[in-house]
């Protein structure tokens, strides 16, 4: 489906070359000040800087607020964005136009709907997650109000993990490495990737965080709906990724529970194994996520691969990609757990009968 969440609902849609990605954030409490200078950033972040780490194709993704706002207000009604496409190379794809490209979507996409898009993928293009993050900017704007704020950084790069993390680090940096000490080994191994007409893996660490490094315990609806299992839904529903971790992630299934479990004193919890979530509610712990995505599957080696006629035959890419698509998948899955959390913190609201009585007084 194209839609995510329940209160805070965002849908998307475009292709990557057709006219545009756009988005339509419903939910939104009216009377809350919509920053388009904020939204603006944080679409900038996703597109990289002008260096070898991302994709060629430079979009300029101004962000155009179609609805939803006046004189710098939600006004309660569904807020609408569109993101232009400015840069499209079509001609790139022409001699893959029946070839199905080894690692993509082609395969499943052209068997399930019978129609091959092969400029960019179509739907199935990255490109998509501009409106993600584009509507992730308005639920940090809403988070704002209550003091959750949401951060990311690369922790890996192939096998090369980081040993410290400092977030503050990971936005002044041009691959958002979080240890500045890892930092250019990490840069190294994605140009010997990338001069090698290759690509790499990676892996993204998002956190969560509020006043005083608190988040509101109680977020997530039991059963089905539960904030681990969300997240993990949103992050592998992005392009590339192939797992996700919540706070020690596979490592609790190595150890006893004597070493896995948080103890709580009078101060709170005394570690931070669970990632900030217990029993699919938040606990008031940092919330850490981690999400591994794999090699961008766009390489310029020879791949051998079948056309839609099923002659084998070998596929030869041109076109413009990222050697390693965690970097720019980083700001991307910060954006779905900002909207994850304002969904959460939206449903939270009907909880308790006190909250009704503070409502309607």
């Amino acid at each position: 489906m194209n839609t995510l969440g329940q209160r805070f609902r965002v849908s998307t849609f475009g292709e990557s070359h057709g006219a545009g990605i756009g988005c339509v954030v419903d939910g939104v409490p009216a009377g809350l000040k919509i920053d388009e200078n904020f939204i603006a950033k944080e679409v900038h972040r996703r597109r990289g800087g002008q260096n070898r780490y991302s994709t060629p194709r430079r979009e300029s993704d101004e962000v155009e607020i179609m609805s939803g706002v006046f004189d710098g207000l939600s006004t309660g009604a569904p807020i609408g964005m569109i993101i232009r496409n400015n840069n499209v190379k079509s001609s790139d794809y022409e001699n893959i136009r029946s070839v199905f490209r080894p690692g993509h979507a082609d395969w499943t996409y052209y068997h399930k709907y019978g129609i091959r898009d092969y400029r960019g993928g179509g739907r199935s293009s990255a490109r998509e997650s501009v409106a993600r993050v584009a509507s992730g900017a308005i639920a940090k704007i809403l988070l704002k109000e209550v003091g959750i704020v949401c951060e990311s950084g690369i922790y890996s790069i192939g096998a090369i993990s980081a040993q410290e993390l400092d977030f503050q680090y990971s936005k002044e940096n041009e691959i958002f490495s979080l240890d500045k000490n890892k930092q250019e080994i990490q840069k190294d191994l994605i140009d010997k990737a990338r001069m090698n007409h290759d690509s790499v893996g990676g892996v993204a660490l998002i956190r969560a965080r509020g006043k005083n490094g608190k988040i509101p315990i109680g977020l997530g609806e039991p059963l089905y709906d539960k904030l681990d299992a969300t997240i993990a839904c949103a992050m592998m529903g992005l392009n590339g990724v192939k797992a996700v971790e919540i706070g020690d992630g596979i490592k609790s299934s190595e150890i006893f529970g004597s070493e896995n479990n948080d103890c709580i004193d009078s101060n709170g919890f005394l570690s931070n194994h669970s990632g900030g979530i217990l029993g699919g509610m938040s606990n008031g712990s940092e919330i850490f996520v981690k999400v591994y995505f794999k090699p961008t599957p766009s390489i310029f080696l020879p791949q051998k691969t079948l056309n839609t006629d099923k002659d084998e035959v070998i596929c030869s890419l041109k076109g413009r990609h990222d050697p390693c698509i965690a970097i720019r998948g980083s700001v991307v899955c910060e954006s779905l757990l900002a909207i994850i959390l304002a969904d959460m913190l939206l449903l939270n609201l009907g909880a308790k009968i006190d909250h009704l009585h503070k409502i309607y007084k």
